[in-house]
């Protein structure tokens, strides 16, 4: 060992030491902070599906390469950081000597070959990474950026280590080529021999380019450990738990759609009838109140922003940003942390839990940080403005573009049922639709005996349960299906479709009260399982004694589709839910249903979120409106998973929009750009919001929004009166 082999290897070793101490606290660290999350025991369950879905997800990158080239590149990055660990490795046996190198594999060609290969595509793809941050900067002319609000220099630091890593990588071997210590073959490892041959005979360049690597990536090490918050770059070690602790690790997209996750305290779903605001969480009031699961969600996230650029809040001008409300949790729960570890922390009933003794050490930003509310104004000193807490519509984009499943419906409806149950703090328009759920059993308030008016003037008798047992199918008409106006003609167009299929159905009547969706989206989860258990006691008794692939249920509104179907077996509602868009495409797809008359004029289509991001119903409205119309249907730049919301869900309807350019006319504006005469959806809020949209842009003549089915109807029985364009509802 010569001179410069003695002090590269001090230099190793010393840096090391420093960088795995620091880690090892920093690890420390942000497990104490995460167990200070109350439990959720169901994440442990299925760890066969779990370990699966991880691997898939991580190693298929199955996420992110839905974004084409940034996928790929990103793919390479994070190849090139868990293979390339070994030539890490190597580098400490290269400091030690000139030829040094790993036991064993390393003088495998093979392995040459794959590091040379994952070497070079590395550095292609960290290239394009950095100048994809770069075109994207946040302060650059024109658009919003997804990297609005993220932490730059910590993205810039990381790709800078990751480029300069794999720079020195091909050094060292380029000097193991210029010294004749190069074990690998010309035709395994081309461009270390390309590098060797500029490079002079230099012995100790080898063992030089060595301990440099070794000090950028104990400096990259030593950098994140002192910032345990930089999801940029920790991301690359949660992102395996937090994928594998996902709600459902068996759905096919984000694990956050569809069911919202139960309201829960001490990790068991929570009883009303048993319940105490004493003794019992009701929602999140502080941030050590969100699961564990919940602290892990905030710590893995990357800030790359998809979240950010897919939201119809944040892209109409609203506050909402999901990555930035991840960001403000996150930061706040590690600034309070050292309160918390020390014993800190409010009980249910708002009496400090530790002594003074146990407070009296703790820096003063921690009790500041303490004290702040969690939902609160920039007056109040809050860590989430309400502003932002009520933008969200719940459509789902920010989960379905999250590349490390972070959960943030669930989040944001955790903290809306605190501030709607304690505190009755919430958008007051608002409380207008919670009473009528309340006294009317419906949004609207509308009287329940009016519930079937929409059976008046048709040609055929829509039979009632309890008038008759043999029918195949349930018709869950909907609030909006019963009462408004619009919604009532897609009520009567799936009506008369099953009735021209041949297709036994009957409906509930009078018996049918609210699904619950608007109460448990705003936070009621009162209001909503009184509905619920109102409707599964109903449902149960429609269908008593069958079996569940014989309890059928038809609904034409995605919302009510998506709590019967996902969410009513929370309270032992076990039911086969179907849209009405999937029936219709199966009917006609058997022959059941013939289309004779293509209708003409154009037609685009809307994906209704809790339709297509929330449950995946994509293809069946699609192949309805094929089969129905003239010429190929128009798709809208923002399509199927990645549509734009109408701006209704998550209670929204039901709350003026002041912020902004309202979400409706956005996408208004979108399926307008397309230059279809027709609008179509499959569902009553969407085109209650593109209807108003329309209309506002004074395109009501021109422009048509419309049903999936009554699409479908104007061409099975092209005489059938349609009664016109689709009018404003009355009231």
């Amino acid at each position: 060992m010569g001179s410069v082999q003695i002090v590269t290897t001090i230099l190793a070793a010393a840096i090391t030491a420093v960088a795995v101490w620091l880690a090892v606290r920093a690890v420390l660290k942000m497990t104490a902070v995460i167990r200070l999350g109350q439990p959720a025991p169901e994440r442990f369950t299925d760890k066969g599906a779990r370990t699966k879905t991880m691997l898939v997800e991580t190693a298929g990158h199955t996420r992110m390469l839905k974004w084409g080239v940034v996928g790929a590149a990103h793919w390479f990055v994070m190849v090139g950081f868990i293979v390339l660990s070994l030539l890490v490795l190597e580098a400490y046996f290269e400091v030690v000597t000139p030829t040094g190198g790993l036991p064993i594999i390393g003088h495998w060609t093979i392995f040459g070959l794959a590091t040379e290969v994952i070497t070079v595509l590395g550095l292609v793809g960290i290239l394009v990474l950095m100048a994809i941050r770069l075109r994207n900067r946040p302060n650059r002319p024109g658009g919003r950026s997804r990297f609005t609000g993220s932490t730059m220099w910590q993205g810039y630091f990381v790709e800078w280590i990751v480029l300069l890593v794999l720079i020195f990588g091909l050094l060292i071997r380029g000097f193991k080529v210029a010294t004749d210590h190069f074990e690998y073959p010309f035709w395994a490892t081309p461009v270390s021999h390309a590098v060797g041959a500029v490079l002079p005979d230099w012995q100790d360049g080898t063992s030089v380019a060595a301990v440099i690597k070794i000090i950028i990536s104990m400096t990259w090490l030593i950098v994140i450990s002192l910032n345990v918050t930089m999801g940029v770059a920790w991301h690359r070690f949660l992102a395996f738990p937090n994928i594998f602790f996902k709600r459902e690790p068996a759905r096919p997209a984000g694990s956050g759609l569809g069911a919202l996750r139960p309201m829960t305290s001490q990790g068991k779903p929570l009883d009303f009838e048993e319940a105490d605001p004493e003794k019992d969480q009701f929602g999140v009031a502080h941030v050590e109140q969100f699961s564990w699961k919940g602290l892990l969600d905030f710590s893995t996230c990357t800030e790359c922003g998809r979240c950010q650029s897919q939201c119809p809040a944040w892209n109409t001008g609203k506050p909402l940003s999901p990555k930035l409300l991840v960001l403000s949790l996150r930061d706040h729960a590690y600034a309070k942390a050292p309160y918390l570890l020390a014993g800190g922390g409010k009980d249910l009933t708002g009496e400090e839990k530790a002594t003074q003794a146990q407070l009296a050490h703790l820096d003063v930003l921690a009790l500041a940080e303490a004290d702040k509310p969690l939902i609160g104004t920039a007056e109040e000193g809050g860590v989430i403005d309400p502003d932002v807490l009520w933008s969200c519509t719940t459509c789902g984009a920010c989960v379905e573009q999250c590349p490390v499943d972070i959960e943030h419906i669930d989040h944001i409806v955790d903290m809306r049922r605190y501030q709607v149950l304690i505190e009755s703090s919430f958008p007051s328009e608002a409380g207008v639709m919670l009473r009528n759920l309340e006294n009317k059993g419906n949004p609207w308030g509308a009287p329940q005996n009016t519930r079937e008016d929409w059976t008046k003037g048709l040609d055929f008798e829509v039979p009632r349960v309890g008038e008759v047992d043999d029918f195949e199918y349930l018709f869950w008409v909907g609030c909006a299906g019963a009462f408004e106006d619009r919604a009532k003609k897609t009520t009567r167009a799936v009506a008369t479709l099953l009735n021209e299929a041949g297709v036994k159905f009957a409906i509930l009547g009078e018996g049918e009260t609210c699904s619950g969706d608007p109460a448990r989206r705003i936070g009621n989860e009162f209001v909503f399982q009184m509905l619920a258990q109102q409707n599964v006691e109903t449902l149960n008794e429609a269908f008593e004694g069958r079996e569940k692939a014989k309890r059928k249920i038809v609904a034409t509104c995605p919302h009510c589709f998506n709590t019967l179907g996902n969410e009513y077996g929370q309270l032992g509602g076990e039911f086969e839910v179907v849209h009405h868009t999937q029936l219709l495409a199966h009917l006609v797809s058997t022959g059941k249903l013939t289309p004779v008359q293509p209708v003409d004029g154009g037609v685009t289509y809307h994906d209704p979120c809790y339709l297509g991001r929330h449950n995946r119903v994509f293809a069946a409205p699609r192949e309805v409106l094929g089969d129905a119309i003239e010429g190929d249907l128009t798709e809208m730049p923002r399509n199927s998973e990645r549509s734009f919301c109408c701006g209704a869900g998550g209670a929204r309807m039901w709350m003026e929009e002041k912020i902004g350019k309202r979400i409706n006319v956005d996408r208004v504006e979108e399926a307008m750009a397309t230059g279809a005469k027709t609008v179509a959806v499959g569902c009553p809020f969407c085109s209650t919001m593109l209807n108003d949209g329309v209309n506002g842009k004074g395109a009501g003549e021109q422009v048509e929004v419309i049903d999936v089915a009554s699409v479908l109807l104007r061409s099975v029985k092209p005489e059938q009166p349609q009664g016109g364009k689709e009018t404003a509802p009355v009231g």
